[in-house]
């Protein structure tokens, strides 16, 4: 047995029927020419036999002296046929199908007796092609680890055959500087020992937030997203070419996230109008971005921390709004240069603190939101990678949503693409497939005002 971390405990509390804290991923993929319906059935066969298992995916909360969620139990045996899972898409296989069934999956929660993941292998799409959905919970794994183990699953060769499973591969080897935590690791750290933290951090903290016009949480307007939510979930996933936002970057003179908080921020507001509840103050997005600095480029590891955006939903110019997100970002992050890095990741606590007030009683429904909505952009691969030589098509992230946080969208680069992964509450958030095709028009109006 092993002690559970006070930041894995947070994710374990707070689970209930109606908040699932698993992370997930869908993975699509074109099986190499020339097989048939018996290749996702032989890599099946495959990863069952894969049965040196990480003590990552072993472990599960366990009973210790009466009492659970104190220690890991780590299992000797796993039961693989529960974790690895085979299902058929009903016909006519459609995308719509794979996302039905994929909403189904990630409303649906682990079971605390048994490791805390499951693989779905899915087939019956129309086109051939076939999917992977995961989800592990988060006090196991985080959304960024999660994403970078699946890619160390793949390879750039589409001639190599070798099946690797996540559940095998042993940890890297870390060298030099200790790679940086999570976001809501950090979060959790910093806020479980904000006792410890210097009276000169929380004054520095303080000025940043009231001199430096740092964007402050609790200033959002109450929307239809910020709301209670069920235990059902809805997800929609869909791509664009990295090169249309690259472009539109260019000729905006802004960065490609900026760009994909336009394309968000246009999509939200048209999604909102459409449902007569656009407010008529601006919506704020947090975003969770790399704060690592000329001084941090040789020291490894990460540096993240979560900046609040205005996303200026109530401007309808979409230049004038790209250009006010631009300022945003680049004021916010201007706030954390000028602080040391104890006192940026204090901050960051400060601003998603706000989060854990909804599990008080009435807290969500009276006071207003700390932020609308988060937009995270995960890192993904750079190039066209291939598992057992099926080419990977898209990789969608699907992330959690909460009480007063009703709506997640989580991208990652995919070769030339960027993969949109978003989650709603199926009851808060009603036809959310609709905002894909928001997000496109976005897009094209972003394209048309910059001339591209």
């Amino acid at each position: 047995m092993q002690p559970i971390s006070p930041t894995d405990l947070i994710f374990l509390l707070g689970e209930s029927r109606e908040h699932p804290m698993h992370v997930g991923g869908l993975q699509l993929f074109a099986p190499p020419d020339g097989t048939g319906s018996e290749f996702l059935h032989e890599i099946y066969d495959v990863l069952l036999e894969e049965t040196d298992i990480q003590p990552t995916f072993r472990k599960h909360p366990a009973f210790f002296g009466g009492l659970t969620n104190l220690v890991w139990s780590f299992d000797k045996e796993v039961d693989l046929d529960y974790h690895v899972r085979r299902s058929a898409l009903p016909a006519p296989g459609r995308v719509r199908e794979l996302l039905a069934l994929t909403s189904r999956l990630h409303g649906t929660l682990l079971d605390r007796h048994r490791p805390l993941w499951e693989t779905h292998l899915i087939e019956g799409l129309d086109d051939g092609r076939f999917a992977v959905y995961t989800k592990t919970h988060h006090a196991l794994i985080d959304g960024v680890s999660a994403m970078k183990l699946m890619q160390r699953t793949l390879t750039t060769d589409p001639d190599d055959t070798e099946l690797r499973a996540p559940w095998s591969l042993p940890p890297r080897r870390r060298t030099g500087s200790k790679a940086g935590p999570s976001l809501l690791q950090t979060v959790g750290q910093v806020a479980g020992s904000v006792a410890g933290i210097a009276p000169t951090t929380l004054s520095l903290a303080r000025a940043a937030l009231l001199e430096q016009e740092l964007t402050l949480p609790f200033r959002a307007p109450k929307t239809m997203l910020n709301v209670r939510i069920g235990g059902a979930r809805r997800v929609a996933a869909q791509s664009w070419a990295l090169e249309r936002i690259q472009k539109v970057k260019r000729a905006a003179g802004v960065t490609v996230n900026d760009v994909v908080l336009g394309m968000c921020a246009g999509a939200l507001r048209e999604y909102l109008a459409e449902e007569n509840a656009l407010p008529d103050t601006p919506l704020v997005a947090m975003v969770p971005v790399n704060l690592r600095n000329e001084k941090d480029a040789e020291g490894g590891g990460n540096l993240v921390g979560a900046i609040l955006c205005n996303l200026a939903t109530d401007v309808e110019d979409p230049v004038r709004r790209l250009e006010a997100i631009a300022a945003s970002m680049r004021n916010n992050k201007n706030v954390y240069s000028e602080l040391p890095r104890l006192q940026q990741l204090a901050v960051s606590a400060l601003l998603v603190g706000g989060v854990a007030l909804g599990l008080l009683p009435g807290f969500v429904a009276t006071a207003p939101p700390p932020f609308n909505i988060v937009i995270s952009n995960v890192p993904g691969a750079k190039e066209p990678m291939y598992w057992n030589g099926a080419r990977l098509d898209g990789n969608y992230p699907f992330s959690i949503p909460l009480d007063g946080q009703a709506l997640n969208i989580t991208l990652a680069n995919n070769a030339e693409n960027l993969d949109f992964g978003l989650v709603g509450d199926r009851r808060s958030v009603p036809s959310l497939q609709r905002l894909l095709g928001h997000l496109e028009t976005s897009l094209k109006e972003l394209e048309r005002a910059a001339g591209v």
